[in-house]
């Protein structure tokens, strides 16, 4: 398993907009096992998005699929840029449906 959690930061006011486009994009992405976005509650301009994919292979191949080329074109002008990024091996857990 493969698990990455990085910062997202968008353009003043423009969060709730990326997280949308974000939102459109993320469907069907093979070995993707999850792949949650979440607010920052002390940054009104931060997202944080947390995956776990079957590998870093299959993470990487995601980057070329036409619906996540299409969100990150259409999001580029909100993403004012990127803070932490950290990569995991994710061993255990639980997940549901949001």
């Amino acid at each position: 398993m493969y698990g990455l959690i990085g910062k997202m930061l968008t353009t003043p006011g423009k969060r709730d907009e990326l997280i949308s486009i974000l939102n459109e994009g993320i469907r069907e992405m093979p070995g993707c096992k999850s792949y949650v976005l979440a607010t920052d509650p002390s940054d009104e301009n931060a997202i944080w998005i947390t995956e776990i994919w079957e590998s870093q292979a299959d993470h990487i191949d995601s980057l070329k699929l036409a619906n996540v080329q299409a969100a990150i074109a259409k999001g580029r002008p909100l993403i004012a840029g990127f803070g932490e990024r950290f990569e995991t091996n994710p061993v255990g857990g639980f997940s549901s449906e949001l």
